[in-house]
Order: C-alpha cells, then sequence, then structure tokens
C-alpha cells in the first residue's frame, strides 16, 4: 500500500493543477466571453445547456446554477437530443455546449439542427479549433492541454476549469441583470437558505406589551427592571406621546457604571443613547443581520411613521429563526 505521504503528494498535485487551469482562464476572458454574457442577458427564451459524459455533469450544474441567479436554463441531454428532446428548444432560446475536445460525437450530430433554428451557440471547449467551436457564434477555450489525471485521462482540470467560466458567466449576468437577494430567495424558498433570504423583520420581531418601554423621567433603576423583565437587553425609551428618544441597552448600562452614576437617583434620559438604529419592519431579517454586525449592536427598534415603537429584535431573536 502506498504511504500516506504519496496520498498528499498526489492530492497536492491534482489541486495545484486544477488551481492553475482556473487561474489561467483569467488572460483568455476576452471579446467572446463578453458578447456570450450579452446573448444570455439578452435572451428571451431559455438557455439550453448542453454537454456528454463528465461535461454534462458539469453542464447540469451550469444549468442550475443560471436558473437559481435569474437566468432561465436547463439542461438536455445531447444523445436523448437527436431522439425527439430537440422539440423542448424553441427558437428564443440559446445552445450552450460543453466539450472539452469539442468533437463530442453526439453533439455534432445535432449542430446543424441548431444552426437550422439559427439560434445563438455559445461553447466551452478546450480546442477552438474544434468542429463545436468552429460551429459556435462565440467560442470560450478553456485552455487545458493536461488533465490532473496521472493518466491524462480523467477529466479534471478540464471540468474544473469549465465550471468556473460557467459559474463566471452566470454572475457577470447576474450582476447586469441587477439580481438582488431577495430575488434570490424566491428560487430558493426551501430549508435554511430559504428561511435567511425570506423572512422579514415583521416576521420575527417582538410587538406590543413584550417591546421594553419606559417614560424618559424614569430612574435607572426602574428601567433596569424593565429590560430584566422584557429580556430582550435594552429598553426604549419614549417621551410622553409615545414617541421614540432613544435606547438604553447593556453597553449603556456598562458605560453608566463605569461613570459611577447614582442609578437610584439618575433618569435614564440622562444615560440612553438617543440615535437608536431602526429598521423597516419590511426589511429582510437578512438584512437586519448585517446592520446588527457592521454596527457592532445586538438590538434594533422598528418605528411607525409618528416615530412610534411598533417593534424590537435582537440577535438572539436572529439565531431562534435560523438566520443567524
Amino acid at each position: 500500500m502506498p504511504s500516506n505521504n504519496l496520498y498528499l503528494v498526489s492530492a497536492r498535485r491534482t489541486i495545484s493543477m486544477e488551481a492553475a487551469a482556473v487561474e489561467s482562464l483569467l488572460s483568455r476572458l476576452d471579446k467572446n466571453f463578453e458578447e456570450s454574457c450579452d446573448t444570455v442577458l439578452n435572451c428571451k427564451g431559455r438557455v439550453v445547456v448542453m454537454g456528454m459524459g463528465k461535461s454534462g455533469h458539469i453542464g447540469n450544474k451550469i444549468a442550475a446554477t443560471l436558473a437559481s441567479t435569474g437566468t432561465p436554463a436547463f439542461f438536455v441531454h445531447p444523445g436523448e437530443a437527436s431522439h425527439g428532446d430537440m422539440g423542448m428548444i424553441t427558437p428564443d432560446d440559446i445552445v450552450l455546449a460543453l466539450s472539452n475536445s469539442g468533437e463530442s460525437g453526439e453533439i455534432k450530430t445535432i449542430l446543424p439542427l441548431i444552426k437550422r433554428m439559427g439560434i445563438p451557440l455559445i461553447s466551452i471547449t478546450s480546442n477552438p479549433g474544434s468542429t463545436l467551436a468552429q460551429f459556435s457564434d462565440y467560442n470560450l477555450d478553456t485552455g487545458v492541454t493536461k488533465e490532473a489525471c496521472p493518466l491524462n485521462l480523467a477529466p479534471t482540470s478540464s471540468t474544473t476549469a469549465q465550471l468556473a467560466l460557467g459559474d463566471a458567466l452566470a454572475l457577470a449576468v447576474l450582476e447586469a441583470k441587477g439580481f438582488n437577494a431577495e430575488d434570490f430567495a424566491f428560487s430558493h424558498p426551501g430549508g435554511n437558505l430559504g428561511r435567511k433570504l425570506l423572512l422579514k423583520v415583521e416576521d420575527i420581531m417582538h410587538r406590543d406589551d413584550s417591546i421594553p418601554r419606559v417614560r424618559a423621567q424614569t430612574l435607572v433603576t426602574q428601567a433596569l427592571m424593565e429590560i430584566t423583565q422584557k429580556r430582550l437587553g435594552m429598553t426604549t425609551v419614549i417621551d410622553d406621546s409615545g414617541k421614540l428618544l432613544g435606547i438604553f441597552t447593556d453597553g449603556d448600562l456598562r458605560r453608566a457604571l463605569d461613570s459611577d452614576i447614582d442609578f437610584k437617583a439618575t433618569r435614564i434620559d440622562q444615560v440612553m443613547t438617543a440615535n437608536a438604529t431602526l429598521i423597516d419592519a419590511n426589511a429582510l431579517a437578512a438584512q437586519a443581520l448585517l446592520v446588527m454586525q457592521d454596527k457592532g449592536i445586538g438590538q434594533l427598534i422598528i418605528v411607525d411613521k409618528n416615530n412610534r415603537p411598533i417593534g424590537a429584535l435582537n440577535m438572539q431573536d436572529m439565531l431562534k429563526a435560523g438566520v443567524l
């Protein structure tokens, strides 16, 4: 049996070669890539992705990435396309074909049909002189001449490069579309990802009597009782009409302790933070989390149009909701 060291040598060689294959793509991004992005961006139909063998597996993933980032796409097996699945392709579609050699027989068979339909053809190959590349409107050249496989047989470096190019294409189009987190959420409604992206602040915030509130003239000792009772690590400070004046948090308490004030004789408005960080009830919970993290705070206040507190949440709420 080989030693453990040989396993590590092999693994490092593989990763180094695949990393080099991806790195080399940077110098190969050219007008063809720009035109491919424009073609996908302006597509009125779907992106039909094709590929045989390992290229087919990569093609499946690229189609899924495109679809989840705002570009309708699906995978068609080239072999099945010759036996009826060409009917899935419409004149409004474009074809993205993957073949390392550019000479996959199943793809070459349907090239005349694609050209006859007059739809754009984008290809990803490692041979710009291949049949597929020459038939294509735009060819994305991976430039891979050697696989990470020591036999130079198993598709490894070539498929890694294909995947990276597919991701680059999908994300370049995503940015051009202005696709945002909420758009992404509608493609990922299930599980933890959907929960993170679809939950809004109003779905998880504390309301009504669960919101800690004290008047401006309240003594610090009484405010601490409100904080303890409501268990949000803070209290809002309001005026006599119920409008928000500020917030008193654990951080404010520590600063008050350092200043050695008399809690039994000091009003809460003398030690509160006047400019509380607010967020809209319709904001995504994920956005609220980013605000908390960026500002280094643990609580947020939600107010109505009259500046009256209608909601409150803290980092523990994020954790319970699965956003954190």
